[in-house]
This record gives C-alpha cells, sequence and structure tokens, in this order.
C-alpha cells in the first residue's frame, strides 16, 4: 500500500523529530511504499498533505499518516476529507487528547505505526449498520440510491446482514422503486406515517394520505423488505384518544415489525407554535399525551410488539440495530448537512446549510462546523440517560453511592424496578424518563 507520512518536526521544539523516521521504518518494513513529507510549518504540510492526495503524478497515495500532537491530527482529518482515504494516527506530541480518547497510544511510536499496519491489512471495524434519512432520500432516484450504497460499500466494510435502512415519504413509493430499493441491498424500511387520521395529518402539515403507508408496508413485504417499521406522532393540537387509537390500529394492519412513536414537540418558532400562540390550536395537553403513550403500549404490546425503548416497540429481533448504537454509546460516523459523528470520547457534526455543505465539498475542505472531547464526567451523564430509556436498563455498578440513594424512593413510587440489579424504568416511569433521570444524578 502507497502511504503518504506527513509530520511537522518543528512542532513541540522538535522533542520527537525523530519520531517520523521510526515510523516509516516500521511501516516501510511492513512492506508499504511510504511518501515521507515533512513540513517546517503546519501550513506547509497541509498544501504537501494536500497535494499528495489532489491530481499530481503522486496522487495515488491510499493512506495518509499523521506524526504530532492534536494540531496535527486536526490537519489531518482536514486533508483526508471527502476524499475517502483513511487516516492513521501517531500521536507524538504534548496535547494527544484525541488519541486519548479514540484508545490510541500515546508517545509510542512503535505501537502506533504496529496499529495502523495491522488496520490497513483489514484489521479494522466494519460497519453493523446504514441508515439513510435526515429528511426525505427517496426524493433522489434509484440508481443514485443504489450508487451511493456501492459506494459505501466499496469505502468501507459491512458485516455479513448488517442492517441498512432507508427512510421514505410513502408518497415516494411505488412497488417498482421498492423492488429496485431492495434489489440495491436495502433491507430495512422506515416509513413516516405520523397518523392514520386525515385531520391530524392536516394539523402536522403532512401531504400524504392516510392509509399510504399502510399500502407502502404492504408493498414492501411483498418485494422481500422483512423489516418495515413504522413512524407515528402522538399529541398532535386537538387530537383525540379516538384519533390516536385509529392510527395505531391503521398502523398494525400493515403487521410492521417495528413502530416509533414520538409526542409532538412544538418547536417555537415554527408556524405551528405561532398558530397556537394565536389560539388557531388548542395547546397540548400532557393528560391526554400520557394516555395516549399507554394505549400504545397496550395495543402494540397485545400486537407482539414489545418495547425496547421508551418510544420504540418491536417484534423479537427487529430492534433497530443502528439506534441501538446511539442508545449504548457506541461510534457513528455521520455524512451529509447537519450529520453527527461520535467516535470514543470524540464528536464533532458538519454544517447544515446544503449548500454551504455541497460549496465546502466542492472546495476540498472538511464541512465540519464544531467538535468537542467529552469529558468522564459528561460521559457517564449519558450513558445513565440513554440505558435508562432502554428494556435492558442500567447496571446499578455503574451509579455512584449518591446517584443509588434515590432508588429506593424511586421504586416505592412505582417508577424504577432493580430487579437482577438493572435499574429499569416502569410504564409509569418512562411517562417521566426525564425526571427520573435528573433524580439520580442529582
Amino acid at each position: 500500500m502507497r502511504i503518504a507520512l506527513l509530520s511537522n518536526p518543528s512542532s513541540g521544539r522538535g522533542r520527537h523529530s525523530a519520531a517520523d523516521d521510526v515510523a516509516r521504518q516500521i511501516l516501510s518494513e511492513a512492506g508499504h511504499e511510504v511518501l515521507h513529507v515533512r513540513g517546517s510549518s503546519y501550513d506547509q504540510a497541509r498544501r504537501a498533505g494536500r497535494a499528495l492526495l489532489g491530481d499530481g503524478p503522486d496522487s495515488n497515495v491510499e493512506a495518509l499518516v499523521v506524526v504530532g500532537g492534536d494540531g496535527m491530527v486536526h490537519l489531518g482529518v482536514d486533508i483526508v476529507a471527502t476524499t475517502g482515504v483513511p487516516l492513521g494516527i501517531v500521536a507524538t506530541g504534548t496535547g494527544n487528547d484525541i488519541a486519548r480518547h479514540f484508545g490510541l497510544p500515546s508517545r509510542d511510536v512503535s505501537a502506533s505505526a504496529r496499529l495502523i499496519n495491522r488496520a490497513l491489512a483489514g484489521d479494522g471495524r466494519a460497519l453493523t449498520s446504514v441508515f439513510l434519512g435526515g429528511g426525505t432520500p427517496t426524493m433522489a432516484a434509484d440508481d443514485e440510491l443504489a450508487g451511493l450504497l456501492e459506494h459505501l460499500r466499496r469505502s468501507f466494510a459491512l458485516v455479513p446482514g448488517a442492517e441498512i435502512t432507508i427512510e421514505a415519504n410513502p408518497e415516494t413509493l411505488d412497488e417498482r422503486r421498492l423492488a429496485n430499493l431492495r434489489a440495491a441491498g436495502f433491507n430495512r424500511l422506515s416509513l413516516g406515517m405520523q397518523s392514520g387520521d386525515e385531520r391530524v395529518l392536516a394539523t402536522l402539515e403532512r401531504r400524504h394520505r392516510p392509509g399510504r403507508a399502510v399500502q407502502a408496508a404492504r408493498w414492501a413485504h411483498r418485494e422481500g423488505f422483512d423489516n418495515v417499521s413504522l413512524d407515528l406522532i402522538y399529541g398532535a393540537p386537538g387530537e383525540t384518544l379516538d384519533q390516536w387509537r385509529v392510527s395505531l390500529e391503521t398502523a398494525l394492519g400493515a403487521e410492521p415489525e417495528h413502530v416509533s412513536a414520538y409526542s409532538l414537540i412544538v418547536e417555537p418558532g415554527t408556524a405551528m407554535a405561532r398558530r397556537i400562540a394565536r389560539g388557531e390550536l388548542p395547546e397540548p395537553d400532557e393528560d391526554l399525551e400520557a394516555d395516549e403513550y399507554l394505549l400504545a403500549e397496550e395495543l402494540l404490546g397485545r400486537a407482539g410488539l414489545a418495547n425496547y425503548e421508551i418510544s420504540n416497540w418491536a417484534r423479537p429481533g427487529r430492534e433497530a440495530v443502528h439506534n441501538l448504537a446511539y442508545w449504548r454509546g457506541g461510534d457513528w460516523w455521520g455524512i451529509g448537512p447537519g450529520a453527527h459523528s461520535h467516535l470514543g470520547s470524540a464528536r464533532w457534526w458538519n454544517v447544515k446549510h446544503p449548500r454551504r455543505y455541497a460549496t465546502m465539498l466542492a472546495a476540498g475542505a472538511s464541512p465540519r462546523a464544531g467538535h468537542e472531547i467529552l469529558d468522564a464526567r459528561t460521559r457517564h451523564e449519558e450513558t445513565v440517560m440513554l440505558r435508562l430509556r432502554l428494556r435492558e436498563g442500567l447496571d446499578v455498578a455503574e451509579l455512584s453511592g449518591p446517584e443509588r440513594s434515590p432508588l429506593p424512593g424511586l421504586v416505592e413510587r412505582g417508577l424504577v424496578t432493580t430487579a437482577g440489579g438493572e435499574v429499569r424504568l416502569t410504564p409509569a416511569g418512562r411517562l417521566l424518563g426525564d425526571a427520573v433521570t435528573l433524580e439520580i444524578l442529582g
């Protein structure tokens, strides 16, 4: 493999200037062709790196390795962004936060180089899921969607049987399109049904017809999709419990493998918020929303879909692999405007506006808008919050002494159980999930 090794020997006042030679030697002895480029400054290193990954005679570089601290890592990320070229890190600086939070060797050049070699040899991480959503991906043509999925297959390793989901507005689908999507490799379909009542759909400003999602789900099953999910929204202004019952019963008529039911959140500044403020729509009724949630738990459970996360129900074995990665604190890589990514303790996000995102990609710039490194306390708090949302719950042993002290009272109030050493929310506790989490965390 042809590797570009990029370093800035002047960083760290030259204390680690020999590290790049050690890394080059180890990678060369492993059989790689190493193009070693030293920059006298970060700007020079950036220009040199981009030239290697550009259109010049040395552009057929298959991997980039940076030697240095966090500054060199950020520089490397900017260089490889949008290229598909993998980035290796040899952390030798005084600030190696990124390497440390990724669990990479710090100030151990030999260990870093050997790890990079193993990764390049195929001993890396494969994708367990792909989720194409964040809007209406089926507005794109079938061949574009198939091409995107094929590009992901070529760029990343997928585990056998990886869950590959595509979101869709029901009105964008027909039997032909579903057959094409299934043939392209998509094996899970998530449909934005929202409601089975025409008046509620109008309030939500949804344009599809009631029952269209059911029809699309049935088509999907006939075309080979054996994992179909329906998204529902409850708590719309003016919605009655009977209307919500109709939505649930209509959804169950499609025999879905998965149902997500979310309470409506009225965002400030939206058209709906303004209509409520003017008195054109009633204020959301929290007591009614609680009744709607419990009705969903009753009807979905009776139909064989078990609640496995506060807002999600599934048939056995059809829990969303992709979403479970979020709730279990896994890693994910977000691609597209506004997408968020998470690796180890590092988190970053892209610019939101599609036009700016496209412009930055066209210019060869990273579309990253910002990043953060999560400290241990933040990671713990997020673990507690997310694991409590899951049916599997949270191991009591993961809580500190002060965090365990509210548990007896929460059990007595019927909000949690602690059987088997796991803290789990009861159905009543799910209605107050945020409050329970705050009480535990103090």
